[in-house]
């Protein structure tokens, strides 16, 4: 096959995909979730910051459990693959790849877990790429070292974490083809 027939070969799947996406109530549903949680992390992180001042106090003692602790994590989940800009760039564009992919998967579901699921993941990820290219960091301040959780994290990261957990979910669901595999 030559090239302009492989790249009019793509153009018809992506638009074929783009059709059935834009007629997928699940996919706005989804990308308006992404969209919605990225903000309330953002905006999370905005309180911390400019707020709440929470790089200049290192940390706030709220109870035995939970207290607000600023860190800026580097790397990747708790603090995986920390590096130089190397790896700031590596990680973006892991999370932009993971974004995109999740879209187009997003736009061909139909199972309202496995939507909520790749949602949460998309506007999570999204929330903490936004800080790695504002900050060269994410900002982490989620603090549950009093039930011994070590790591401190973030909207985004419990966003993340609870959209995997909702996929796992909904691939037990559908494990035998009872739910749609779709």
């Amino acid at each position: 096959m030559s090239d302009a027939a492989e790249r009019e070969s793509l153009a018809r799947r992506v638009k074929a995909w783009w059709t059935a996406a834009r007629a997928n109530r699940n996919f706005r549903i989804g990308l308006a979730g992404a969209a919605a949680l990225a903000i309330v992390d953002q905006a999370s992180k905005y309180w911390i910051l400019h707020v709440v001042r929470l790089p200049e106090r290192g940390k706030i003692e709220i109870s035995g459990v939970f207290d607000l602790t600023f860190v800026r994590n580097f790397g990747a989940s708790f603090g995986l693959f920390a590096g130089g800009l190397a790896s700031r760039i590596f990680l973006s564009l892991i999370a932009l790849g993971v974004s995109v992919g999740l879209a187009v998967w997003l736009g061909r579901l139909g199972r309202p877990m496995a939507v909520a699921g790749v949602s949460f993941i998309i506007g999570g990820a999204l929330g903490n790429l936004y800080d790695r290219i504002a900050y060269g960091y994410v900002v982490d301040f989620l603090d549950f070292s009093g039930l011994y959780f070590p790591w401190v994290f973030n909207v985004a990261d419990a966003a993340i974490n609870l959209g995997v957990a909702c996929l796992l979910l909904d691939a037990w669901l559908t494990r035998d083809g009872r739910a749609s595999r779709r």
